[in-house]
């Protein structure tokens, strides 16, 4: 193994990568020697990382709640870059509304966004990385997940916690066959999410019970994600990997 680029020769998808956090892991994973599919909803999102990587990342735009989408997604990024071996389950949208603000549309798209689109990526990649004898599976979560939200709504909460379910069930499944499934549980990340959907007095009132005193950087969120990847993680599986300044300990 290369010391310096751990995963050359690796093919990881990442879905949300036009997003800052999602931007953030194709550019670490790149770092480790990944070639990256990039897939997001928005394709003029990745339009300057494509022109930055050339040959070496792939940008694939779809919606991954839709089944027959993932499949033909999946189908295309096999065949230019070759079969899957790293799967990120990072792409997500936000809900604040609790329970009785929370319609029934609204339900349905966070979780075909959040939830469908992580199982549907799974269900098409699983079967390559069983008969590679290698995979990992990086789904991501929140500390919604484990405190119902604390200003997320009911929707993600539950999306989230979901998540964590969904990792464990994968993570017990594919053990025997070299395949690994953890997921991270950021906190407030500093992304558009934190910094344009809540306001500055929430913000405020959030970083005074963060004990860090911060937001987490969307760097630190990819050295989570590189290092659940990394070939010396393979005997983690199952886990959700708190990141969140101490906000919550267990």
């Amino acid at each position: 193994m290369n010391a310096s680029r751990p995963l050359e020769g690796k093919v990881a998808l990442v879905t949300g990568a036009g997003g800052t956090m999602g931007r953030a892991v194709v550019r670490a994973l790149l770092d480790d020697g990944c070639r990256v599919a990039m897939v997001d909803v928005n394709p003029a999102a990745m339009v300057a990382l494509s022109a930055e990587q050339g040959e070496r990342v792939l940008a694939v735009s779809g919606d991954i709640g839709d089944c027959a989408a993932v499949q033909d997604m999946v189908a295309l990024v096999e065949l230019r870059l070759g079969g899957v071996d790293i799967l990120v389950n990072n792409a997500g949208i936000l809900s604040n509304h609790k329970v009785e603000a929370t319609g029934r549309e609204e339900w349905q798209q966070v979780m075909a966004a959040n939830l469908d689109g992580a199982f549907f990526m799974a269900q098409r990649t699983v079967p390559g990385m069983k008969a590679r004898q290698w995979g990992r599976i990086i789904n991501v979560s929140s500390l919604a997940a484990k405190t119902g939200g604390l200003t997320a709504g009911t929707a993600y909460s539950v999306s989230k916690g979901a998540m964590n379910a969904l990792t464990f069930s994968l993570a017990r499944e594919l053990a025997p066959h070299g395949v690994t499934a953890n997921a991270v549980a950021p906190a407030y990340v500093r992304t558009p999410m934190v910094t344009e959907q809540l306001s500055a007095a929430q913000r405020q009132e959030l970083m005074r019970q963060i004990p860090v005193g911060r937001f987490c950087e969307p760097e630190e969120f990819a050295h989570a994600v590189r290092f659940l990847a990394s070939p010396l993680s393979g005997f983690i599986t199952g886990e959700v990997l708190d990141l969140n300044g101490g906000l919550l300990m267990d």
